[in-house]
């Protein structure tokens, strides 16, 4: 299986719901399994009774939209669900109550926690069988996860910045070493074996992990850094930030410094999310006429989903065009292949899939609408799960309901309708915009609304 994660650090809390699973245990005990609902959130559109719901993706008449339904769910009474990761083992969960819980794949099941002291996990990663988390002390904790005795064995591998770099006293040191503001957000670079953390103090750091140290610090944005990227075929580094723009950052040949080499801004709105899908070669293309091909996706607070194509002759990127179908601010992203997964404050996730056209264009259609949560979606992962020759897809969620849930997608890969997408050239006055209730509180607390915690 091939998996890929996003997550952002993006709304604050919501009000506890009425009803909970009480997870929060202490480290001598296993946490209980994931709920199993014995039935879906709104019933099925089939006759005979069914885990299986219906997507209500506006599609052609005469195509089935696709399927969808809740294999596990998760109340958390003590906080929000901040972050998750996915390995090929692993599903792992953070929240405001400091610990990162963790279940085994496919079936789900309660393995352990990993507790730390340092407050909440805002952010994690994962890669292999490392784990990166981040926490309220503004520092990164590395963990070597695997299976031991049906429980999980972390073992904690090293803290950036090193408790030694507490004792450095000049100023100089001080500001390269630490993040000011909560980290927000994480990448890693697997080739160079560098970590790449965004912050609420507008700042990127990268660390050499191999040396427990700081090797660059830079201001990215003039708002808070929302999310990173980064391309692991040719080492580009994509940040966003609430400032509304994205910008591309190359490391200097055999140095540890960075330089932006383009700022990409499409919209006044900040930009909460950034997924990012690299091919070697055109997956449709004859074999005469292989061709890579590199496409970024943004997801705003204007409810919009921006894209750019990587021009093959200039390696630049060009505006490719507007996913439009969420009602409000568009949160987290992440992409596997031809796939698209988006969520949003207004409580769905969308799946969209890319498809290529005759004429070396590009198009994207929204092939389901999974809904269930009661809050935003705040952070999402998502793996291609192989069953018996089917495409089915694994999406985990985070809300501010206060709930975790594990989706699993039937994709059909003859539906090619296409959902309200805007193009340069198409005017359209129907512009989702924020929720009315979280514009208002936003107003109430400041500018700081969306990301605080």
């Amino acid at each position: 299986m091939e998996f890929h994660l996003q997550q952002t650090d993006l709304w604050t809390s919501m009000e506890e719901q009425t009803k909970s699973i009480d997870l929060h245990q202490n480290a001598a005990v296993l946490p209980d399994p994931i709920h199993f609902p014995n039935s879906p959130s709104r019933p099925s559109a089939a006759s005979v009774p069914t885990p299986w719901t219906m997507s209500p993706a506006p599609l052609p008449t005469n195509q089935q939209p696709s399927v969808y339904h809740c294999i596990a769910s998760l109340h958390r009474p003590d906080g929000n669900i901040l972050s998750i990761a996915m390995t090929k083992e692993f599903i792992f969960v953070g929240s405001e109550s400091g610990q990162i819980q963790s279940w085994k794949l496919p079936d789900c099941p309660g393995v352990g926690f990993i507790k730390a002291s340092s407050g909440r996990v805002g952010a994690m990663f994962a890669c292999g069988r490392m784990l990166f988390s981040c926490h309220g002390d503004h520092r990164v904790r590395i963990w070597d996860v695997k299976m031991g005795n049906k429980r999980l064995k972390p073992k904690k591998i090293s803290t950036l910045p090193p408790k030694r770099s507490f004792l450095v006293v000049r100023k100089s040191s001080r500001q390269l070493q630490y993040h000011t503001d909560f980290i927000s957000c994480l990448a890693y670079n697997e080739a160079d074996k560098l970590l790449y953390t965004g912050s609420r103090d507008s700042t990127v750091k990268v660390w050499n992990i191999s040396e427990n140290r700081c090797v660059d610090s830079f201001v990215a944005h003039e708002g808070h850094v929302n999310a990173i990227v980064i391309n692991q075929k040719d080492g580009c580094v994509f940040t966003c930030s609430s400032d509304g723009s994205i910008k591309i950052w190359r490391r200097v040949f055999g140095e540890s410094s960075h330089i932006l080499t383009m700022i990409l801004k499409f919209q006044l709105s900040p930009v909460n999310a950034l997924a990012l899908t690299v091919s070697s070669l055109s997956s449709s293309s004859s074999s005469s006429s292989l061709k890579p091909y590199s496409f970024l996706y943004s997801g705003s607070s204007d409810g919009l989903i921006n894209f750019w194509e990587k021009e093959n002759s200039s390696s630049r990127y060009k505006h490719g065009g507007l996913l439009q179908g969420h009602q409000f601010g568009v949160g987290c992203l992440v992409t596997i292949k031809e796939l698209i997964v988006s969520g949003s404050e207004d409580t769905a996730i969308r799946v969209w899939r890319r498809e290529e056209t005759g004429n070396n264009g590009f198009v994207h259609c929204c092939v389901s609408v999974i809904e269930g949560h009661h809050g935003p979606v705040r952070c999402l992962a998502a793996a291609m799960e192989i069953d018996n020759n089917m495409g089915n897809m694994l999406v985990c969620s985070a809300s501010l309901d206060q709930t975790f849930k594990v989706w699993r997608v039937k994709l059909k890969k003859e539906i090619v309708g296409i959902s309200q997408i805007i193009n340069n050239n198409n005017n359209n006055n129907n512009n989702p915009v924020l929720s009315p209730s979280w514009v208002e509180k936003r107003k109430l607390q400041g500018n700081d609304y969306y990301y605080s915690i």
